[in-house]
């Protein structure tokens, strides 16, 4: 019996050790200046409607105004993000995607990335291969 309760905490301990995780998916938001200004919001605006759902980052200044927002666990994408309402202070609200200039999937983008990376290394390690001057037979 104590073999049997051994085995079966074993099995239920080895089990969370295969146990995956799914990934966070990151998304960046650019947005106009020009239209933000029209409209009159800024980007802290909604970063902070954002921010009590998921983790975010906002970045003004010199460079185009833009958001990073972290969703875990989620089957999002960007046109699902662009669909979210966003509340203007006039009280009207909008789609993100009628503000934002682009919407930009971090993850599947950084996927696509390291897929090219790798068919490029694969084809320069061809390549040196194929390049090497193949020794000559001395012949007695």
């Amino acid at each position: 019996m104590k073999r049997v309760a051994t085995l079966i905490i074993t099995l239920f301990c080895s089990l969370s050790v295969f146990a995956t995780e799914h990934e966070t998916k990151t998304f960046l938001v650019l947005f106009q200046s020009k239209e933000l200004k029209t409209l009159k919001v800024s980007v802290k605006d909604i970063e902070s409607q954002f921010s009590s759902f998921f983790k975010t980052k906002s970045y003004q200044g010199n460079s185009v105004p833009s958001i990073l927002i972290e969703i875990p666990n989620c089957d999002f994408d960007a046109c699902f993000l662009g669909d979210l309402l966003i509340e203007l202070e006039i009280g009207e609200k909008i789609k993100l995607q009628e503000i934002a200039f682009r919407l930009i999937d971090i993850s599947k983008e950084r996927k696509s990335y390291e897929l090219e990376l790798l068919t490029y290394e694969s084809q320069q390690k061809k390549a040196i291969k194929t390049d090497k001057p193949e020794k000559a037979n001395p012949r007695p």
